[in-house]
């Protein structure tokens, strides 16, 4: 039976989806070191193959995957094959998708919701208890999910986006009442505006921006201190404390006057 190691100076292998993201990039960057495996799964080829000269560089084995979240079949396939050739030791999910409703329009564009949903919520969380399964028979493991604060409203104008990650935050709960048990411990992540292609899309202001590098070392930091949720930056912690004192007609007035546009994705 191969002996899992969840230390972080003892984590061997190391699954990140959406890396070729602004913060999957960085998570690679700073998690690369000799003596450790790093899975990188990403849409982008080319950025792909750079990460991975960067990453082997800095002394890591490095195994590239060009995949489409979209497609969970073989996302659970690939996440089972990579697994048995480099038993993980942490899996941190942070592939996903963001939509706003186009100006003009009374909804958000119905494929647009579906392929959201499946890689925000449906594929995580399939990832995740597919990665449980194999981590509870060797002894234990990490997983991170990387949620969002949008989680904590009900974004009129990102109806998907805003559930999706409310729904994977409610499956992080429940999955560690029922993995912890067995030595597999969730972190889920929820970051506020991080400075990446995603929130780059956005039109507006983006309140308490932090850069890519500084989510990443956040983000190791709360895997390795085993978090079972990690909100920042530390602005939106207080805001979810004052949240709470907010009547429920003022917030839902304050929903509905909110206002937010972006620009065309680009794929990563």
């Amino acid at each position: 039976m191969n002996q899992v190691h969840t230390k972080h100076s003892e984590l061997r292998s190391i699954l990140i989806t959406g890396a070729t993201g602004g913060i999957g990039i960085e998570l690679a960057r700073r998690y690369a070191r000799p003596g450790r495996t790093l899975i990188l799964w990403g849409r982008n080829a080319e950025r792909l193959q750079r990460l991975a000269t960067l990453c082997c560089a800095r002394g890591a084995a490095v195994v590239t995957r060009q995949i489409d979240l979209v497609d969970g079949k073989a996302a659970l396939a690939a996440l089972r094959e990579d697994d048995t050739k480099h038993p993980l030791d942490l899996v941190v999910l942070g592939a996903g998708l963001s939509d706003i409703q186009p100006a003009g329009q009374q909804t958000e564009d119905p494929e647009k919701v579906l392929d959201l949903c499946l890689v925000n919520f449906t594929i995580p969380a399939t990832l995740a208890t597919a990665a449980a399964e194999r981590m509870i028979a060797r002894g234990g493991g990490k997983i991170a999910l990387i949620g969002s604060v949008a989680g904590f409203y009900e974004l009129p104008f990102a109806a998907s986006y805003s559930s999706s990650k409310a729904g994977l935050a409610q499956f992080a709960e429940a999955a560690n009442l029922g993995w912890s048990r067995h030595n597999v411990r969730i972190t889920l992540i929820v970051p506020g505006f991080v400075d990446t292609p995603m929130s780059q899309r956005l039109e507006g202001e983006r309140p308490f921006l932090v850069s890519a590098g500084s989510a990443a070392r956040r983000i190791m930091r709360a895997i390795k201190m085993g978090k079972k949720e990690y909100i920042f930056p530390w602005q939106f912690r207080v805001l979810r404390v004052v949240e709470r004192l907010v009547p429920h007609f003022l917030r839902t007035h304050i929903l509905l006057n909110l206002k937010a546009g972006q620009k065309p994705a680009k794929n990563s």
